[in-house]
């Protein structure tokens, strides 16, 4: 017995498919795995079967077509291809993962492909498929150009592929947001964004800081949020969270000193600080709130509100040396003040380091049960 695999166009309709595996199973083909990718012209069923030695190439291409499929495409595979498809492309999405380098050797792996290039113009208006060419946008810039001599690529495939090339530029932007951030006392820190696996880290930050601390952040209270909470705040759905980290000069494993987080709220964009206690007046939460400000301008929001207690000065006066318009109104003891994403005013950013600030809510107010910054 061989593998093969056989890939044919065969009429969307009731019955058809089993026609065409029971012209198969007369010539003694054991079907081993089946895709079914649908286009426009009929469903494209990908088989990986096991035939007899005693039938080549044209065997099964007659058999097929005896089978009322079309369009057939036959080549030999190898025992690697008795692999689950899903759990192979997970596999090599993992690898992606790792390092988003790698793009145009997953791609290959992925669909077959005998050549892949990356080309730094835009693919346009070119991203069809149905051909043995295939066109990809890479979200960074450019595009992939794919090619192979048989089969035709289907739009099941070029979504695939789209959404690894999509994955890449997703890990590539997030690891070209991880700085080293030197504060003006000399101290290093890491700065990147957060992931599901901080939580931990960033339970134990909260635990560290003062009720002071966690109260300037949340404003209702200094209780500690729940894990299930904190763990929405490190993956928002729209917008970024990042986390300083420092690791100790033992070599242990690194410590959350400080939270900054930015959530999408129509178009203006919400964020908030908390910074250890040990870590503040150091320049640090300037630093912190600066990146948040680059990001939500580089998205294109509007404005950010800060809303903080009135007797955290500092805060007020970080953001005023930011160089933004920032009106402030006062209700009770809380103060809002909104600062514009326009262009800069007043000679630009602040450099880091310039003010200083323990911990605030920067974003449009939002109603809640404890009164604080979901």
């Amino acid at each position: 017995m061989a593998l093969w695999r056989v890939r044919a166009t065969v009429d969307d309709r009731p019955g058809y498919l089993s026609v065409l595996t029971a012209s198969l199973a007369l010539r003694g083909v054991n079907i081993l795995t089946v895709q079914v990718h649908t286009t426009e012209v009929g469903a494209v069923d990908d088989f990986l079967v096991d035939a007899p030695d005693t039938l080549d190439e044209a065997d099964l291409i007659a058999a097929v077509e005896r089978g009322r499929g079309r369009d057939c495409w036959v080549a030999r595979s190898e025992a690697r291809g008795l692999a689950d498809q899903p759990t192979r492309v997970l596999g090599l999405a993992t690898r992606l993962v790792g390092d988003p380098e790698l793009a145009g050797e997953v791609l290959r792996a992925t669909l077959g492909a005998d050549e892949v290039t990356w080309r730094p113009t835009a693919a346009g208006g070119h991203d069809a498929v149905g051909t043995t060419t295939m066109l990809l946008t890479d979200p960074a810039g450019g595009s992939y150009e794919l090619r192979r001599q048989a089969p035709s690529f289907t739009p099941a495939e070029y979504a695939r592929a789209q959404a690894l090339v999509e994955l890449a530029a997703a890990v590539a932007r997030r690891e070209a947001d991880r700085v080293v951030l030197v504060l003006p006392d000399g101290a290093e820190l890491t700065v990147r964004p957060a992931t599901a696996d901080d939580l931990a880290a960033v339970v134990d930050l909260h635990e560290r800081c003062s009720a002071s601390s966690r109260q300037r952040r949340y404003l209702s209270g200094a209780a500690l949020p729940s894990p299930a909470r904190l763990r929405r705040l490190l993956e928002p759905a729209r917008g970024l969270t990042l986390v300083a980290t420092t690791t100790g000069s033992d070599g242990a494993a690194e410590s959350v000193v400080a939270l900054a987080n930015l959530l999408a709220e129509g178009d203006e964009a919400e964020a908030a600080l908390l910074v250890r206690d040990d870590w503040q007046r150091r320049g640090l939460g300037t630093a912190l709130l600066r990146r948040l400000l680059a990001h939500a301008e580089r998205a294109g929001f509007a404005a950010l509100v800060l809303h903080t207690q009135a007797d955290n000065t500092p805060m007020v006066r970080t953001v005023a040396r930011l160089g933004r318009s920032a009106p402030i109104e006062r209700d009770g003891s809380l103060l809002t003040v909104t600062v514009a994403l326009a262009a800069p005013v007043g000679g630009g950013p602040v450099a880091d380091g310039a003010g200083r600030s323990g911990a605030a809510v920067i974003g449009p107010r939002r109603t809640s049960a404890t009164g604080g910054v979901c």
